[in-house]
């Protein structure tokens, strides 16, 4: 059965520790939007002529609660705007709530974009030092992790080449080997699971499941169906701000399913 509470974690056959790795507790974000100005030019040739105050507020989240336990693999679903990267964005600690609390517990890597730190005019080499240093890591630890890094990302040749030189595949494999080569105790994914072919998925979904055999806690925002139900243990329904459900991963899409295409 399907919960609607979602500070209950189903365990993954994986947790090795029964403490929360992350806490959300009675968490909402509200974001603060500026309308456009009434006296704008835009305004003016639309006939849009507005009073009053340009600052509207969008609340993104409202009143969430979840536990994640240390291990656990939870995907997060919903349609667009239901507040799925707002909550990845808090477990990734780049974003403070507006009210609630937020705990997390270790070191957390988000992939939110997996090229949004690399330099185009750097070599790979210097990017994965560049994201390595980003993510935590000292120097001898990513010397020690490089080679490691350069195989997963199938670059070979290429390593000192300028960035700009890479395909986008390139790019994007890379980003994903860097990230997971941390040793992450949180590793958070938003719609970052399209990396490559479909052979490097699959290479992908490999790595991502012996993190999660040592331990780490795996967290997932996609649209993907099929990625979530095979990647994680547990899913989370989110519905215009709010838990709409909490369950095992395959009841929790299934109903998302029978809603969507009803």
């Amino acid at each position: 059965m399907i919960s609607p509470r979602a500070s209950e974690a189903v365990p993954a056959t994986t947790v090795r520790a029964t403490r929360p790795a992350v806490v959300i507790d009675d968490v909402s974000v509200c974001y603060r939007l500026r309308r456009e100005p009434p006296g704008s030019l835009r305004a003016y040739l639309l006939g849009r002529q507005r009073t009053g105050d340009a600052i509207v507020e969008h609340e993104a989240l409202r009143g969430v609660s979840l536990a994640i336990a240390a291990g656990e693999s939870l995907g997060i679903i919903g349609s667009n705007g239901s507040g799925k990267t707002t909550l990845l964005r808090l477990i990734a600690r780049v974003l403070r709530p507006t009210r609630g609390r937020v705990r997390v517990d270790g070191r957390v890597v988000p992939l939110l974009d997996l090229v949004g730190g690399f330099h185009p005019e750097l070599s790979g080499r210097d990017n994965i030092l560049l994201n390595g240093t980003l993510f935590g890591l000292a120097r001898r630890d990513i010397d020690a992790r490089l080679d490691r890094i350069v195989d997963f990302a199938e670059i070979g040749g290429f390593i000192d080449a300028p960035l700009r030189t890479y395909s986008a595949g390139m790019v994007l494999r890379l980003g994903f080997a860097v990230a997971t080569a941390t040793e992450p105790d949180v590793l958070v994914i938003d719609e970052a699971l399209g990396v490559g072919d479909e052979r490097f998925q699959r290479k992908c979904a490999a790595r991502i499941d012996d993190l999660r055999r040592h331990g780490a806690t795996f967290v997932l925002v996609s649209h993907d169906l099929h990625s979530i139900r095979r990647l994680c243990s547990r899913a989370l329904w989110l519905d215009a701000g709010q838990i709409r459900a909490s369950g095992p991963a395959a009841e929790v899409t299934g109903a998302y399913l029978a809603e969507h295409d009803a």
